[in-house]
């Protein structure tokens, strides 16, 4: 048996199959992920709006408060209507009819956008401590933002609470499954 490398895995060689190795140098690169060409629309996104702030903002003098002006001035873009406290349907899932409440961008999207804001900042030779999109006062108000939306819409938000396991315990009738009760009184 013959190898065309000693690198190679054991076998005859094969004139049919070029393998791994033999890839065309001038096929196109791999297109970017849907993750990736978003993060790049909303990273030009967010330059563009640099360069038309008044007076334009350079990068490395952006800070959170810039990022969260920038996360408002989306908002006349969104499509979530979001009820003021002064509107009957405050508060209400399934309002009844229509109502004259601001549309504004969701929480969960703000949150992406931050998340992919934050990765193309560091990605485009930002250093992460001076990430404005990291910043405390970005963390805050996308807090506030999530509260007051689940308010206007009587959508409580929790916490997703992480699944304990569930335990089997002997007891005196029979078997107790996930009785935390009989779980903690039977020592390991």
């Amino acid at each position: 048996m013959e190898s065309a490398d000693s690198g190679s895995q054991p076998g005859p060689v094969s004139k049919e199959d070029p393998g791994p190795s033999n890839v065309n140098p001038t096929s196109p690169p791999a297109t970017p992920s849907r993750y990736e060409s978003q993060k790049r629309r909303d990273w030009t996104t967010f330059l563009q709006y640099l360069k038309n702030h008044k007076p334009p903002l350079a990068l490395s003098r952006c800070s959170g408060a810039h990022a969260i002006e920038f996360l408002k001035y989306l908002d006349q873009f969104g499509k979530t209507k979001v009820h003021v406290a002064a509107c009957p349907y405050f508060g209400h899932q399934q309002p009844p009819s229509p109502c004259a409440c601001p549309l504004k961008q969701a929480w969960g999207s703000l949150d992406a956008l931050i998340g992919r804001l934050r990765a193309a900042y560091e990605e485009n030779g930002g250093r992460p401590e001076q990430n404005p999109f990291a910043a405390r006062a970005v963390r805050i108000y996308l807090r506030e933002v999530r509260e007051s939306q689940a308010k206007a819409r009587g959508i409580p938000y929790e916490k997703k609470k992480r699944k304990r396991p569930t335990t089997v315990a002997p007891s005196r009738d029979g078997w107790n499954i996930g009785d935390p009760s009989v779980a903690e009184a039977v020592p390991p």
